[in-house]
């Protein structure tokens, strides 16, 4: 699967962004999906994962209450509304998608088998 994201830019502290990440294929409902972030300097981090159907979500603490992922299985595609956003959310990034067949319903941290390319995220104080 090709995974291509979108929708970063630059905002200010407080505002809202929304990234989006289309996926190839015709078995994106087999695969459970993550945004991943890295700042410059960091390491990339887990920011929050959602299960096949779009049942399950997990969060990371530091975006919990301020980021929603959702997905559209008809579109191929996810989306993480990032709201309240804070200089410290500036970085890279990039979703990813885990095979999990027809049956699981979990949500992963990580063990993921592909990755797009980033965009990037830039919050002004």
């Amino acid at each position: 699967v090709q995974l291509q994201a979108s929708g970063g830019g630059l905002v200010q502290a407080g505002g809202s962004l929304r990234l989006s990440c289309a996926a190839s294929g015709r078995t994106f409902n087999r695969y459970a999906m993550g945004w991943f972030r890295q700042a410059p300097g960091k390491e990339r981090e887990f920011v929050v994962g959602i299960s096949r159907s779009g049942g399950s979500t997990s969060y990371a603490d530091s975006v919990k209450g301020r980021f929603i992922m959702s997905r559209d299985n008809a579109k191929n595609t996810v989306y993480l509304q990032m709201n309240s956003l804070k200089p410290e959310d500036t970085a890279v990034y990039s979703c990813a998608a885990k095979v999990v067949g027809t049956i699981s319903g979990g949500v992963y941290r990580g063990g993921y088998d592909y990755w797009g390319q980033g965009t990037q995220v830039t919050v002004s104080s």
